[in-house]
């Protein structure tokens, strides 16, 4: 396999991908197995991505992906469908060989497998199938000159919100929910403790980490059940990196600072995507407000619409392993609501990341 390469988003490509609103669920729009084109489409350079359990609108990894395609398919003038781009939506484990083979029926010439659940699917697809483009995001597939793989340094935006949480934690007591155990997610649990840990050491504080996972990124009542917990006993800062599980995180924070002044709100830290929106309430006093302390950036839609459009070029970079980092834009962490010393705190430790002068750590 080629050696690993950074690669740069950008913060603009990454800000792009936050711009469109995702189509709804649903199996997405490829129906038809002739391998006709739709209007705007080609054949030769279509595009479709399988998505993990938690669908194109979990309002985070599934859909930036998927507002990336789009992205993607408005900048050529490419229209959804088959020849075109599309989706297919995976409502079980169990179907994404079903879906992936799918796509490639229906006359897709690159897939993406959205997820590192989907890396067998993908490599015995490859290897059925060697004229077809594969992408596997979030996992490595190696030795393949048909297949791109594409990861994220999620710890070292993780790290950022485990900085931002301790600057804002009130009870010094933080939550982290992840959805299921894995290499993946271990970055994001090991980034998020690495960032909590050292600014406690530096405010001279003593902040606990509750770590849970629901086993599931697509069980928002688990994730609701979870999150419960950890307010009860005081937790006062949750970051979810459990896809749709975390709708649940979200409910539940809502639920409580409906009951309460703003000023007694509980945080989430957000994921994948900006996910501010979600954190709009109102609260007991009439007045709105938002509990959405920061999210973490994934490029995840960026780095498909690069893939797609090198693919589209004739160039795709069949056999490598792009990484994407702090360093140039490929994950990121939104200024939500951090107070302005929360702020300084991510900005001084973004830079000490960026230059290597602190290393973070991959597993817990």
């Amino acid at each position: 396999m080629k050696k690993a390469k950074l690669f740069g988003l950008g913060a603009v490509a990454l800000a792009s991908m936050l711009v469109l609103g995702a189509c709804g669920g649903g199996g997405g729009g490829t129906t038809d197995s002739s391998g006709g084109g739709a209007a705007g489409g080609d054949a030769d350079h279509s595009v479709a991505i399988v998505t993990d359990i938690g669908g194109v609108d979990d309002r985070s990894f599934n859909q930036s992906a998927w507002e990336g395609l789009q992205a993607w398919g408005k900048e050529h003038n490419i229209e959804r469908g088959v020849g075109g781009f599309d989706y297919i939506q995976s409502d079980d484990a169990s179907q994404y060989t079903t879906n992936i083979d799918s796509a490639v029926s229906n006359g897709f010439h690159t897939i993406f497998g959205v997820g590192y659940l989907l890396a067998e699917p993908i490599t015995a697809a490859a290897d059925t199938n060697p004229n077809t483009n594969f992408v596997i995001i979030d996992s490595v597939i190696e030795d393949k000159d048909n297949v791109v793989s594409a990861t994220f340094k999620d710890n070292e935006a993780a790290y950022l919100a485990g900085v931002a949480a301790a600057h804002t934690t009130k009870t010094d007591k933080v939550g982290f929910i992840g959805g299921e155990e894995g290499v993946v997610i271990d970055r994001f649990e090991a980034g998020f403790v690495k960032g909590v840990e050292d600014t406690a050491k530096e405010m001279d504080k003593d902040i606990s980490i509750d770590v849970r996972y629901a086993e599931s990124f697509g069980a928002p009542d688990k994730g609701k059940s979870i999150a419960a917990n950890m307010y009860d006993n005081d937790i006062d800062v949750i970051y979810h990196a459990s896809g749709g599980t975390g709708n649940g995180v979200f409910s539940e924070a809502k639920a409580r600072n409906e009951k309460v002044a703003a000023d007694d709100k509980v945080w989430v830290i957000g994921v994948d995507s900006d996910q501010q929106k979600e954190g709009e309430y109102t609260d007991s006093e009439g007045n709105d407000s938002n509990f959405c302390l920061t999210s973490t950036l994934k490029g995840v839609g960026a780095a498909v619409q690069d893939i797609s459009t090198r693919a589209l070029n004739d160039e795709f970079p069949g056999g490598e392993h792009l990484v994407f980092g702090l360093k140039d834009g490929g994950v990121s962490l939104t200024d939500g609501f951090l107070s302005d010393e929360a702020k300084t705190a991510v900005n001084e430790a973004k830079d000490k990341v960026s230059a290597g002068d602190v290393e973070v750590p991959e597993k817990p």
